[in-house]
C-alpha cells in the first residue's frame, strides 16, 4: 500500500531511511544521530517535498520517497523489502507527477545505480563529492517522461 505521509509519519520515515542508508553504506553509517535525522525529516524534508511510504500488510513503513518539482529527494527502501516492487511504485508516484526529475547517488552505490539505470535515469554527472556533507564522489541522473 502507498500512501501520501504527514508529519506524525517523519519519524517513521527517518528511521527507514537510516536502515536503509547504514546497510548500503556501512563505512558511512551513524553520520548523524537519531535525533538528527528526525529534526531533518520534520522540518525539513516533510516542509519542502511531497513525501510518500510503502506500507506491508502490517501497516509497517517499508520504504519512502520524497520529491518535489525537477528532483528526487529521497528514495530508500528496508534491506529486507528491497527487489520486491516497493522502489519501483515509490519511483512511479514521482514520475506520475513530473516528467522531469534529477537526483543524486553515490558513485559506490552499485544497486541504486542499476536500479535507477533500468528505469530510464541517465547519468550527466559525476563529481568527487567535494560538495557533498558526506564528501563521498556522487552522480547525478535525470529522467525525463
Amino acid at each position: 500500500m502507498l500512501r501520501q505521509l504527514k508529519l506524525d509519519d517523519m519519524d517513521a520515515a527517518a528511521r527507514v531511511v537510516r536502515t536503509a542508508f547504514d546497510q548500503a553504506l556501512p563505512s558511512l553509517a551513524g553520520l548523524h544521530t537519531p535525533e538528527e535525522d528526525q529534526w531533518f525529516f520534520r522540518e525539513r524534508v516533510f516542509e519542502t517535498c511531497e513525501v510518500w511510504g510503502a506500507f506491508d500488510g502490517a501497516a509497517m513503513m517499508r520504504g519512502i520517497i520524497a520529491f518535489r518539482e525537477d528532483w528526487i529527494d529521497q528514495l530508500y527502501v528496508l534491506p529486507t523489502a528491497q527487489r520486491r516492487g516497493v522502489g519501483k511504485d515509490l519511483l512511479q508516484v514521482a514520475q506520475n507527477a513530473f516528467g522531469r526529475l534529477q537526483l543524486w547517488t553515490f558513485q559506490r552505490n552499485a544497486p541504486a545505480r542499476r536500479f535507477y539505470e533500468a528505469r530510464g535515469f541517465a547519468l550527466i554527472q559525476q563529481t568527487d563529492g567535494a560538495r557533498n556533507e558526506e564528501k563521498e564522489p556522487d552522480v547525478l541522473y535525470l529522467w525525463t517522461r
